[in-house]
């Protein structure tokens, strides 16, 4: 069921309401969650980080796979438990689209339901609030206001470019969750960017469903290098890329990583697997040799790039030889960072349909071993930096060990492994220092010296 609002219908928002968000999932939510928050911000609530002093709380859900849906479930429990006596409790995002139309009636404890590209009508729908409607889905694609208010700390930010997907892989929800893929113009993002770089922002990390195809569906010309190449025009020291598909990574955009100062040599490409066999299974537009020679080429035009994946194991029809492959693949060291995901059966998708599905505890098993084999790839790989001076951007700080915490410009934040470091002085979030490694292992460990300190 979908509601049409009017702007200003009900009058003018209670001024004095404390709205509260949460944001789960993935940094592109993040982004969706930042705009949400200045859109009621500018409609005159008042934002509170404190869920029990909240008068409203906005859960931005993620519904990707079943953990995601039970994360988004249990939170919804957890802050209906938690809230003030009278307090209104607004699921909005991914699950909205779902599974609200079939969990309203059962899920009393949610107030409203907002499903995508309706952020900008929470203010109205606050108003509503109570009025016996609870749905509100189905509303038209659209982008929003650059205005944002930043959850990340205040020196790094995402940047989202476009929306949806339309790579169609069978075992993937988004298409049916957030629509086709479309690309936000490129005057939208560059004028959102620099707002940003305003606000003391320093590294810009550009994400997507997928990157590589921006500007495709525009058909003025529009592309990604193009973007990149006016972001780095901006007042923004490094710029990362998450999210390239392999298949759409270009000469021209590793050689503009290559050859720009501010671009981070760092790139993600979710490859998923490398079993030829699987790959077909799942959708993908590539292969072993395709990725293995990516890969090479990547390593030899980019000297000292960082290559970031993420793979799904145990998906149906994975047999030992495909898992052995991909095994070997990562003990390899192909990949310098990597995240793994068992198989999650969603319904509605191609390979939830598929035979031979895999049994769950073997799903795990296997995953655990690719995360041993990483783990130990990592280990060797930080080993050669033990005794060098590597920058180090702080970001927080761990109370009970006692150190610091950052990460380099070859680690994304939230993702990879950071840098503990201790420090004879008070590090300022944000700031980048010279920290010398004096311990390997998967979280490189240190300490930061002081601007001419020789040891």
């Amino acid at each position: 069921m979908s509601s049409d609002l009017s702007s200003g219908a009900h009058g003018s928002p209670e001024k004095k309401k404390n709205v509260g968000f949460i944001s789960l999932g993935c940094d592109k939510n993040r982004v969706d969650t930042e705009k949400a928050i200045a859109i009621v911000r500018d409609a005159g609530y008042r934002v509170t980080d404190d869920v029990k002093k909240a008068d409203i709380i906005v859960i931005n859900t993620c519904a990707f796979i079943k953990s995601a849906v039970k994360e988004a479930v249990d939170t919804v429990l957890e802050v209906a438990a938690e809230k003030k006596e009278g307090a209104k409790i607004v699921v909005a995002g991914c699950f909205t689209e779902r599974y609200a139309a079939e969990t309203a009636e059962e899920f009393s404890e949610v107030d409203a339901f907002v499903g995508m590209n309706r952020y900008a009508e929470l203010p109205e729908i606050f108003e509503r609030l109570g009025e016996g409607e609870r749905l509100f889905t189905g509303g038209e694609p659209t982008f929003y206001p650059s205005e944002r208010v930043l959850t990340t700390p205040p020196h790094y930010a995402y940047l989202k470019i476009a929306e949806g997907c339309s790579n169609h892989c069978t075992y993937c929800t988004i298409p049916s969750i957030r629509g086709k893929f479309r690309s936000e113009p490129q005057e939208n993002l560059v004028k959102e960017a620099a707002r940003l770089a305003e606000e003391g922002v320093k590294e810009l990390i550009v994400v997507a469903q997928d990157t590589t195809r921006y500007g495709s569906d525009l058909g003025d010309g529009s592309s990604l290098v193009g973007l990149l190449k006016k972001l780095c025009e901006l007042d923004f020291s490094v710029i990362r890329l998450l999210y390239a598909y392999p298949e759409s990574v270009t000469d021209e955009l590793i050689d503009f990583i290559a050859d720009e100062p501010k671009m981070a040599k760092y790139l993600d490409i979710p490859l998923q697997h490398v079993s030829d066999a699987v790959l077909k299974r799942m959708g993908r537009r590539t292969n072993y040799r395709n990725i293995t020679e990516l890969i090479k080429k990547l390593r030899s035009r980019i000297p000292g790039v960082t290559v970031r994946s993420t793979f799904i194991v145990g998906f149906p029809g994975e047999s030992e030889e495909d898992f052995e492959k991909l095994r070997t693949f990562i003990g390899e060291g192909n990949v310098d960072y990597a995240g793994f995901f068992a198989y999650s059966r969603e319904e509605g998708t191609a390979a939830a349909k598929m035979g031979a599905q895999i049994p769950y505890k073997v799903k795990v098993a296997r995953r655990r071993e690719l995360e041993k084999e990483e783990a130990r790839v990592v280990n060797e790989h930080h080993q050669k930096y033990l005794g060098q001076r590597l920058e180090v951007v702080y970001e927080n700080i761990d109370l009970k060990r006692g150190r610091f915490v950052g990460r380099t410009v070859f680690q994304a934040p939230e993702v990879d492994p950071v840098v503990s470091f201790t420090a004879d002085f008070a590090p300022e979030v944000g700031a980048i220092y010279v920290v010398k490694i004096t311990r390997g292992g998967f979280y490189m460990q240190g300490k930061a010296l002081k601007k001419d300190q020789k040891e």
